[in-house]
This record gives C-alpha cells, structure tokens and sequence, in this order.
C-alpha cells in the first residue's frame, strides 16, 4: 500500500467526497423528504421532479458545486441581501498557488458559501472549506457538505482522541495544500465570535502546525500560504439569538446549546436580511512571518502569527452607518455623527429594537440584551480603530 493510499484510508472520515462516490450520494438525496423540504424554504415554486432530474445531471463535485451549489447560494444571496461583493483579488499569491484562507466567522453556513461563489465569480475556482461536526445535525447534511467539497473538524471529542483528530485534521490540509494543491478555508477561530471580537485562537494555529513535516513551526505555517480574509455583513440576522446565549450563559454557567438551537441559528441566518455583504481578500502572511524570530518561545510565536493575521483582517473590513451609530451609542459620544445621517440613526435604533422584541427569555434583561446587540456591532471597528492607532 502507497503513502497515498494511506492518506486516502486515513482521511476517510473528513475527506469531501470523491467523483466516484457522486452518483450514490445523488441518489441517497433525491429521496430525502428533508432535502426537500429545506430547498423549499429558499426555492418555494421548487418542482420535485425538475429538481430531482437537475440533481442527477451532475456527475462530479465540479457539476455539483457550479450549478447546484452556486444557485442555491445565489438565490439566498438575492434574497437576502443588499449586495454581495468582494474585493481584493489583486493580492492574491502570483500564479495561484493553493492558499489557506483564514476569515472571521459572522455565519455558520454563508461565510465560505459567499466565498466561494465571490472565488468563482473572478474565476479562481471554489475551495475546499472547513465545517465542525456538530452542525452535521442530520445525515443528508453530512452527505450534502462532502459533495460539496466540505472536510469535517471533530468536535466534542476530549483527551487523546482530540489530539488524535487535530493532528489528522492537520496533515489533511498540508496533504491538500500540498499534494491535491487545492486551496481551502477555516475559521480564524472554533465557532463564530459572538460579539464579533475577531480574534485568532492560538490552539488554531497549533493544529495547523501539528501536519507539517519541518521541525520548526515558522516552516509548517507558511507551507499554507496562509491569506487573511475579512467578512463584513452590515446586519447579523443571528444578533439576537447571540445576545440570548449570552444572558442565557450569564445566568446558567452550566447552559449548553442543543442541536435545535445550532439548528435554529442556521436557518435564521440563511433566510434572513443580512444588508451589504462585503469580503476583502488581505495580503498573503508569509513575509510578514519571515520576519519573526523563530527562536522565540512558542506560546509567543503562536501569538505573534495571530496577531499577523489579526491585523490584517481588521484592516480589511468594510463599515456600514450601523457600526458608526453603534459605537456611539454604546460609548455615548459623537464621534462618528459625521457618518451616518439621523435617517440611518433611526433607522438602526428601530432595528435594534426590533430584534431585541424577538428575544423571549426568562427574566429578560433587555438592558443587557441592548448592549451585548450593540457591541457586535461596534467591536470591528474598535478593532479598526486600535489597529490604527486611533
């Protein structure tokens, strides 16, 4: 047996699927009432037969993912929101070499779904991307995010069984960098920041050091060719569940999420208006990590690339009124008054209330709730601010 057949059996159970496997999952979905239903919420005129017939149309995860994938995004995206761009292709590495794209995480389900209709778009070509076991709350999830060129990170697993499934985990993606040579994306972080303080988890960082074959950690990074993205969604439809876990949290230290609630959070950020939608593509690490000191003790390596990474992502998000009226409420000043108009002032309080209105929570603490609300909204750009060093 080849080192390639080893990686292959080895990878068996987070790999996407392959082109051979297609045609079997195809046929497991079009029977599943719960597929069904599900497209029925994005796509209501949907035609069962039509769909069906569509679906078998599509004979590799390329077929499935250009046509299938891409106008299920499509229409979510027209649907629900303002406008979806991008922008910064021009940084991308010369030549296309396969890069790690590490963002911050607004959506569980739509930010690499975004971005790889964006990559598509400006033709260069969806990547594989990361998605956390726990979310694959129903088997015909679980078979529609490997056909669509998802790998799965376990999660919930302790002791050496998670050591065991980070370092596979790890030598998945070096083995895909390097040997597939297709590019992928993970999460600056486990789970979505939920008030929008984006910062990089060190333990990330380690995993991704975990695979490579070098003995230093500098080496194993930057054999990823990792390029920072910065997600900015002018509304989070998902803000007030955020806020409720929160109080939910501050009252009960025991409160664990059910799959309803990861359920729920999916749903709600798929069908509902998230504005202006903008992904900037930041500039490539690597020779910023050239010049760090690989001498350095690693818990302070490990902070130093994260900072890298940090950096460039607040440099790169995209502010809309909302943020600009939120960090003035919260800190109660006028600071920003110079960029929004008292039509977008009003209109944010209105929406802020709104979603404070759909919270129905025990001894509900709406003064809390408002704030936990306003800080999702005013944390990038603190970060934005510090960065600057304003």
């Amino acid at each position: 047996m080849d080192s390639k057949e080893i990686d292959l059996h080895k990878f068996d159970d987070i790999r996407p699927l392959t082109n051979d496997e297609v045609r079997d999952a195809i046929e497991e979905l079009v029977t599943n009432e719960d597929l069904i239903e599900a497209l029925r919420y994005i796509k209501p005129d949907l035609d069962q037969e039509q769909f069906i017939a569509y679906m078998r149309t599509c004979r590799t995860k390329e077929e499935f993912k250009s046509i299938l994938a891409y106008e299920t995004v499509m229409t979510i995206a027209k649907k629900t929101t303002f406008s979806l761009t991008i922008s910064g292709r021009s940084r991308l590495p010369e030549g296309n070499p396969a890069c790690t794209f590490i963002s911050n995480h607004r959506d569980i389900v739509l930010d690499p779904a975004f971005l790889n209709v964006m990559l598509y778009d400006v033709g260069y070509g969806m990547t594989q991307v990361a998605i956390g076991d726990n979310l694959l709350i129903k088997p015909w999830i679980d078979t529609v995010v490997r056909l669509n060129n998802a790998f799965i990170v376990k999660r919930g697993v302790s002791g050496r069984q998670q050591l065991e499934a980070s370092l596979t985990l790890s030598e998945y993606i070096h083995h895909t960098i390097k040997e597939t040579r297709e590019s992928l994306w993970i999460a600056q972080r486990e789970g979505r920041a939920k008030d929008s303080y984006d910062k990089t988890q060190t333990s990330i960082l380690k995993m991704l050091n975990m695979g490579g074959e070098a003995k230093d950690i500098l080496t194993n990074i930057m054999e990823l060719n990792i390029v920072p993205i910065s997600i900015s969604y002018e509304f989070d439809p998902c803000d007030f569940l955020k806020a409720q876990e929160f109080q939910l949290r501050r009252d009960n230290p025991e409160f664990v999420k059910s799959k309803r609630d990861d359920l729920l959070a999916m749903e709600t950020g798929i069908l509902y208006n998230k504005g202006r939608v903008h992904f900037t593509i930041g500039t490539p690490i690597n020779k910023a990590l050239a010049q760090l000191d690989p001498a350095m003790e690693k818990a302070d390596l490990y902070n130093a690339i994260a900072s890298v990474i940090d950096r460039e992502i607040y440099t790169h998000y995209r502010f809309y009124p909302c943020n600009y009226v939120a960090y003035d409420m919260i800190t109660g000043t006028r600071r920003f008054s110079d960029m929004y108009s008292l039509k977008d002032k009003k209109y944010f309080e209105e929406y802020l209330q709104v979603q404070l209105d759909k919270i129905v929570i025990p001894n509900k603490d709406e003064s809390f709730l408002r704030h936990k609300i306003l800080e999702m909204y005013t944390n990038p750009l603190k970060n934005y601010l510090t960065t600057q060093g304003q």
